[in-house]
Parts: C-alpha cells; structure tokens; sequence
C-alpha cells in the first residue's frame, strides 16, 4: 500500500495557504454569525394604564400567524444549519495506539491501520494528534516527524495521525488550518513550525494549543 509522502513543513505551508484562501476565510469568519439581538423599544405613553380585560383574551384563530415561521427573525434552514455547527464533535473511537516501540518505528509498519477506515472530521483528527502527543511526546526540532525517542512537534503528530489511519490528507491539510486560525486568535502571526519550536515552549503549550483548537473546530461543525 502506497502512502503519500508528507512532511511537517510541507504540511505546515499547505495549511497557511488553505487558511489564508477566501474560502477558508469564510469559514472562520461566518459560521458564527447570528441575528442581531432586537433593542429595546421605545416607552410606550399608555403603556401605564390598566390592561383591559379584553386585550388580554386570546386572539381569534383567524388573526393569529398561520405559520409559525413567520415569528422567526432568520429563516428555518439557517436555524438548524447553526445549532447543528455548534454541536461537538463525536469523541474518537477508543484505539491504543503502538507502544513506545512503536512510536520509533517506520510509518510502514503500521500501514495496516489505514485499512478499512473513514474520514474524520478535522476536530476528531487533532484529537489522535493529542493522543499522540500526550503518548509518544512532544519534541521542538524544526520540521523533524519524529526524534530518536519517537516524539513528535505539532504537525508531526498531524501527519502521524493520518499515517496511522485518522483522516485523510485533506483532513491533515483542514486540521492544520483550524490550528492557523486558533494561532492567529492567540495573536501569532507565524507558522505551526516556528510557534512549536519558539524558545520557551513546552509540551504543555503544545497539548493547550491543540484542545483550544479542538474547542473552536468543533464549535463550527468541523
């Protein structure tokens, strides 16, 4: 089984150039809008007088909406299309990964894992980066997969997701732009690479940056 061959900072320019497009930029900028919020209205002069009774009775049948969607401010498909962006991703499927061994070990050993599997959202995808980072390690090595321990920076752990049967190469590509977007929110106007290799970093930086941008893919749908 062949597999594409992909490297942390190829994939590291793929992303900036997907996040940078109009498209991706759509994404991120609109999936969370809504409907402006109705301000108050003015005083009404009789609004102090008592009610009377009458006004208060149901209205008749033929003076009420005769449909329901006409009381909404945004039509019905927009609606559904909102809550269903801001529903979580589904947790991964429980499944170890290699041990230590493993981490250290060829890609090509673990081809079989690819066998058979779907795509991901991107969101359950950085979830199996975190799981391998949290696992196998975090190292800040410019652009290396892995270091002699089989630890890995932040793209590497996105290519070894993929590598291990997690997502396509569009999920991989998708992934990285959602931890552009979640970079740039936190005001770094880098790449992946440089951020994860930055003098100071730490592995648990690395794990928050990926939860944080779990939280924002996940709250668009995605």
């Amino acid at each position: 089984m062949a597999i594409a061959v992909l490297t942390p900072e190829q994939l590291d320019g793929q992303a900036s150039r997907l996040h940078d497009s109009q498209t991706w930029q759509q994404i991120v900028t609109g999936w969370d809008d809504t409907a402006p919020e109705p301000g108050p209205t003015p005083a009404d002069p009789t609004s102090a007088r008592p009610a009377d009774p009458a006004e208060l009775s149901p209205a008749p049948a033929s003076a009420r909406p005769s449909d329901w969607r006409s009381l909404l401010s945004v039509p019905v498909d927009r609606l559904i299309d909102d809550t269903l962006r801001t529903l979580p991703a589904s947790a991964p499927h429980e499944r170890p990964l290699p041990g230590r061994l493993g981490a250290m070990l060829p890609d090509r050993v673990h081809l079989w894992r690819r066998v058979g599997q779907g795509d991901l959202r991107p969101s359950t995808h950085l979830g199996y980066a975190r799981q391998i980072l949290a696992e196998w390690g975090w190292q800040n090595t410019p652009y290396r997969l892995r270091n002699a321990r089989g630890a890995r920076c932040v793209c590497g752990a996105l290519i070894s997701a993929h590598r291990l049967g997690y997502g396509s190469l569009d999920t991989v590509d998708r992934a990285g732009a959602w931890l552009i977007t979640e970079l740039r929110a936190q005001g770094w106007t880098g790449l992946i690479g440089p951020w994860n290799r930055h003098p100071g970093r730490t592995a648990a930086d690395a794990l928050a940056l990926v939860d944080a941008t779990i939280r924002r893919a996940s709250l668009a749908g995605q």
